[in-house]
């Protein structure tokens, strides 16, 4: 079943399924704690979860040396979960979060009444001309406001001098982007378009690869009952390619799809994560595992 759903839904289904030959494809939920302590054995995860995209985003500031953040978020928990991600990938990575700022969002209050955001705290001192002039020291607007309540006024209302605005606003980590053309993508979003009238979505591309995965299963295994096909997609021998440029399989220890994650704007990618150069100790042929929750991590149980 693929299942396009909040987390609470999620689970409710995973739990009804537990006794069935029943597997669950979640390609909406990025909440960390299903890949944690609510992991459940029948469900694949092919929407990244928020360590995921924070981790994917970091990695690509921090190699661009952009490494000092203003962070910048809403008050609601799904604020809070990705304000947790990007402490949680500045950490990792490297990055220093110089100050952060809370918009508390008024009951019925009007967006046009979002303020500009000001400047850092003064994180150092520096003497220009035997004067001392505080310097804010940030390089990015970091921004957590998945209900885009005041985050895309952002790059337009940030104090002092412009700066890179990032997160849910600005600069992204996602599955997929309209403007995605290596790896066979341009024919894929062509294609899409023309049956659909529209562009391809993230969650568009998540569904598709949940079905590829299915689809895959049946097709390598001569025997199609559920043990030998869930195992099959459970096991290192699923090899899936979708447009992405590497194999794609999914994590043993918590269900989660590994795959690079594109770094994009609105309308096109400028990158690809995970980034060179961020090296870790479990699998170190395999890079996609420095996004996310590495295998010496996990809590999951399954």
């Amino acid at each position: 079943i693929i299942v396009d759903a909040s987390a609470p839904t999620l689970l409710k289904l995973a739990d009804w399924a537990k006794e069935k030959d029943i597997l669950l494809f979640n390609i909406r939920a990025t909440d960390v704690s299903l890949r944690q302590e609510d992991c459940r054995a029948n469900v694949m995860h092919i929407v990244p979860d928020r360590y995921m995209l924070a981790d994917a985003l970091a990695q690509y500031l921090v190699k661009m040396d952009w490494k000092n953040w203003l962070l910048v978020h809403g008050s609601t928990p799904a604020d809070a979960a990705n304000v947790e991600a990007a402490e949680r990938a500045a950490k990792r990575f490297g990055a220093n979060i110089v100050d952060v700022r809370e918009y508390v969002d008024i009951s019925g209050g009007r967006r046009d009444g979002v303020g500009p955001v000001p400047p850092a705290k003064p994180r150092k001192e520096a003497s220009v001309n035997n004067t001392v002039v505080p310097t804010t020291g940030y390089d990015v607007i970091m921004v957590a406001d998945e209900d885009q309540v005041f985050g895309p006024l952002i790059p337009y209302r940030g104090g002092g001098a412009p700066r890179i605005v990032a997160g849910t606003t600005g600069l992204f980590a996602t599955t997929w982007s309209p403007g995605h053309e290596k790896w066979g993508a341009t024919q894929a979003n062509n294609n899409f378009e023309k049956d659909f009238d529209r562009i391809m979505l993230p969650i568009d591309h998540q569904a598709y690869v949940a079905a590829r995965t299915i689809g895959e299963a049946v097709t390598r295994n001569p025997k199609n009952d559920f043990e030998t096909v869930s195992a099959f997609i459970h096991g290192p021998d699923l090899q899936l390619a979708p447009f992405k440029g590497i194999k794609q399989q999914f994590r043993p220890w918590d269900g989660q799809f590994r795959q690079p994650l594109l770094i994009a704007t609105e309308k096109v990618p400028v990158s690809v994560s995970p980034q060179r150069g961020f090296p870790h100790a479990s699998h170190p042929e395999i890079e996609v595992d420095t996004l996310g929750i590495d295998e010496p991590e996990s809590i999951c149980k399954m």
